[in-house]
C-alpha cells in the first residue's frame, strides 16, 4: 500500500527541518533505510531515510523548504501500485505549506516560533491576504458552484481542502470577517548593522537561527552567575605521560580532556546538585549523570550526550567521546544522542584559550568551561618560584538551582580529583 513518508523528528528539540537536499529523485526505487534527504535539525544536517522499500513515487517538498515534523514530504508506491484516489494526500509534485512551528516545551528554553516559509502550493488567496490551501479540484468545483473557501474547513493535510470537504456546502456563503492584521514589532534601527560596498551578508543556517534563540532565552531567562578556579594540572599531565608510554603500540592514547571529562563526571556524582534543572515549581535533580560535550562543527555547535557517565571508567569515556565527535562531524549522529543532557562541558584549550565564561545550556543548570594546561611561574610548598602547570576552570550556574556555596563545593572536588588524577583511575 501506499507510505506517506513524513518529517522524521531528528533531534529532541526539532519541531522544523529544513530539507536541504534529495538524494533520490520521483521512480527511483529505495531499500529500506535508504538515505533519501539531508535535513537540517535545530542541532545538525541530519539523514532522512526510507521506511520502507519501494518506488519513490512523488517528492512533495522541494530543496531548501522548512518542513514541520509529522508534515508529508514524499510517497512511496510498490511496484506497479496506482498512487492514492485524489483528496488522500497532497498532490505528487506540490510542495506542503510550511506553518509557523509552535515554541519548544522544554523549561528554561522559550524559544520563538519558526518564520513560517509557504513554497508553492495549490491554493487560494483571501481577501485578508491568509492563504488557503486547496486541491486544484477543490478550487474547480467551488469554482462553479460559487462557494467561498474562507467558509471551509480542510480534513487534508495541513488543513487541505479536498473535494469531499465541498459536500453540502451551500453556494455564496457569507465569508468570515478577516481577523485584524498583527502588528509587527520592527526590530530598533539603532542596534541594525549597516551593511557597505564589499560587505558580505551570509543568511542564517536553520541551526545558526536556533542556536541565537536559545542561547538569547538562556541570557535573558536564565540568572547566570559565574565561578572560577586555578588548578595544579601538573600531576595531571605526568600521570598521563606515564600511562600512554605504556600503552600498546598503535592503542588508544587518553587526552587531557579525557581526565578532564571524567573529573566533571565523578564530581557531579560527588555533588549531585548541580545535576539538576529547574522546572518551575520544582527542582528535577538527576539520578543519572548525562555529560552533554560541547563540540565544534562546519555551522555551529553541538552537544552530544555521554548517558550514564557516571557508570564509565576512563576509557570507556575516552572511547565514548571521541566516537561522538567524528560522529558529529560527518553528521552521522541519532536524535537520542542530544537528548537528556543533565551537565554540559566546553573545553576551547586545544585553541590556546586561557580562560572564559560559557552560556548555560537550557534546561540544564551548569556548565564546565576549561582552559588550557600551560606553563607560568608559581611559588612551591619551599616559598620558591618554580615553573607550574596551571589550568583555568569555569563553572556558570542557574542561580535559582545552585547556590554559590554549592557550586564552590563541586568545583573543590573537581580541583581534588584533578590533582589527584589516581583517584579517576579506581
Amino acid at each position: 500500500m501506499p507510505t506517506e513518508i513524513r518529517m522524521q523528528k531528528l533531534s529532541d528539540t526539532m519541531e522544523v527541518g529544513t530539507l536541504l537536499k534529495w538524494h533520490k529523485k520521483p521512480g527511483d526505487a529505495i531499500e529500506f533505510d535508504d538515505e533519501l534527504a539531508d535535513v537540517e535539525t535545530d542541532k545538525a544536517t541530519m539523514a532522512l531515510t526510507a521506511p520502507e522499500a519501494g518506488i519513490l513515487h512523488a517528492i512533495y517538498v522541494e530543496e531548501g523548504a522548512k518542513v514541520p515534523v509529522g508534515s508529508p514530504v514524499a510517497l512511496i508506491l510498490e511496484e506497479g501500485e496506482e498512487p492514492p484516489a485524489e483528496g488522500s494526500g497532497p498532490a505528487p509534485g506540490a510542495s506542503a505549506e510550511v506553518p509557523a512551528a509552535p515554541e519548544a516545551e522544554q523549561p528554561n528554553a522559550a524559544v520563538p516560533a519558526v518564520t513560517s516559509v509557504t513554497t508553492s502550493v495549490s491554493s487560494a488567496g483571501s481577501s485578508d491576504g491568509a492563504r488557503i490551501k486547496a486541491s486544484p479540484l477543490a478550487r474547480k468545483i467551488a469554482a462553479e458552484k460559487g462557494i467561498d473557501l474562507r467558509t471551509i474547513k480542510g480534513s487534508g493535510p495541513g488543513g487541505r481542502i479536498v473535494r469531499k470537504d465541498l459536500a453540502g456546502a451551500a453556494a455564496g456563503s457569507p465569508a468570515p470577517a478577516p481577523a485584524p492584521a498583527a502588528t509587527a514589532v520592527p526590530s530598533s534601527p539603532a542596534i541594525r548593522p549597516t551593511a557597505g560596498a564589499g560587505d558580505q551578508r551570509i543568511p542564517l543556517t536553520g541551526m545558526r537561527t536556533i542556536i541565537a534563540e536559545r542561547l538569547l532565552a538562556s541570557k535573558t531567562q536564565i540568572p547566570h552567575f559565574y565561578l572560577n578556579i586555578e588548578v595544579d594540572a601538573a600531576p595531571l599531565l605526568t600521570l598521563r605521560k606515564q600511562i600512554n608510554a605504556t600503552a600498546a603500540e598503535g592503542g588508544p592514547k587518553f587526552t587531557v580532556n579525557d581526565f578532564v571529562l571524567k573529573a566533571i563526571v565523578n564530581a557531579a556524582a560527588a555533588v549531585p546538585a548541580v545535576n539538576a534543572s529547574f522546572d518551575g515549581d520544582a527542582i528535577i535533580q538527576f539520578a543519572s549523570v548525562n555529560l552533554s560535550v560541547a563540540i565544534a562543527v562546519e555551522d555551529g555547535l553541538v552537544t552530544p550526550v555521554i548517558r550514564d557517565a557516571q557508570t564509565k571508567s576512563l576509557p570507556q569515556i575516552s572511547a565514548a567521546v571521541k566516537d561522538l565527535a567524528e560522529r558529529a562531524r560527518n553528521k552521522r549522529l541519532s536524535p537520542d544522542e542530544f537528548a537528556g543532557g543533565t551537565i554540559t562541558v566546553s573545553n576551547l584549550g586545544a585553541y590556546g584559550i586561557d580562560n572564559f565564561d560559557a552560556i548555560i545550556n537550557p534546561p540544564q543548570a551548569a556548565i564546565l568551561s576549561i582552559g588550557a594546561a600551560k606553563p607560568k611561574p608559581v611559588v612551591s610548598e619551599a616559598g620558591e618560584i618554580v615553573v607550574g602547570q596551571r589550568m583555568w576552570v569555569g563553572m556558570s550556574c542557574d542561580h535559582r538551582v545552585v547556590d554559590g556555596a554549592v557550586g564552590a563545593t563541586y568545583l573543590a572536588e573537581f580541583k581534588k580529583l584533578i590533582e589527584n588524577p589516581a583517584l579517576m583511575l579506581v
